[in-house]
């Protein structure tokens, strides 16, 4: 079965402006996170940066490829499922997997991991996750337990938040439901370090702050970010 891996790039983000392509403070750009986790996954045959503007070919990684997008998906009214759909007229596989490069912590394991889990044809999608267990409230209501009888923290009933590093599928998911997760999907738990996701600037200077402190504990590989 061929595995190809989609990095949707692109470079006019406005709430972080530049985030993909902006260095950590050892001058490593944020994208060069993504491929590497992605190039070393061992379930992946072809990786992609799918991007409209050329620039992105500095910043490309030794093994990943550079597809051109169309223009017209880099407005704020396109979601991940319209650039899917169009990343899939040009490249041809059997399992396609989006990966997001604000997910700088993304482990090639857990790629290999939602690979295997959709290969089995027991789970018709996968995606990574960090496991909520936690009390939590929305529109003043009580979301996941009774504000009379509240139980233990350990025995509330968690809640999943997607992380950006992976979405794994079948073409034949996304041809269905027109749609990066299916009906039955496969929740990889990763730790919170794995989920981080940057979509502020806070968020950057977080991650920063993360990676530095592993580098100074030596727990970078060539690989990737062991976390």
């Amino acid at each position: 079965m061929k595995v190809v891996a989609m990095i949707p790039i692109k470079l006019n983000n406005e709430r972080v402006p530049g985030k993909n392509v902006k260095k950590f403070s050892d001058g490593t750009p944020l994208i060069t996170f993504i491929q590497k986790a992605c190039l070393n996954a061992a379930t992946v045959d072809e990786v992609y940066v799918y991007c409209s503007n050329e620039q992105i070919i500095d910043y490309l990684v030794e093994g990943v490829r550079y597809l051109k997008r169309p223009d017209y998906l880099d407005t704020d009214q396109v979601n991940c499922n319209d650039i899917i759909r169009e990343f899939m007229k040009q490249v041809d596989a059997d399992i396609y997997i989006a990966a997001h490069a604000t997910g700088p912590f993304t482990q090639s394991k857990s790629i290999d991991t939602c690979v295997e889990r959709v290969m089995t044809g027991k789970y018709d999608s996968a995606f990574l996750a960090r496991r909520l267990q936690e009390f939590l409230w929305c529109d003043g209501q009580a979301l996941n337990f009774d504000i009379q009888n509240f139980p233990r923290t350990q025995d509330l009933t968690p809640i999943y938040s997607e992380a950006p590093g992976a979405y794994v599928f079948p073409k034949e998911t996304f041809v269905k439901y027109d749609r990066r997760v299916g009906i039955k999907p496969y929740i990889h738990e990763v730790s919170e370090i794995e989920s981080r996701d940057i979509d502020y600037p806070v968020d950057f200077e977080i991650a920063d702050a993360i990676y530095m402190n592993l580098v100074s504990q030596n727990k970078v590989n060539s690989e990737n970010t062991e976390v």
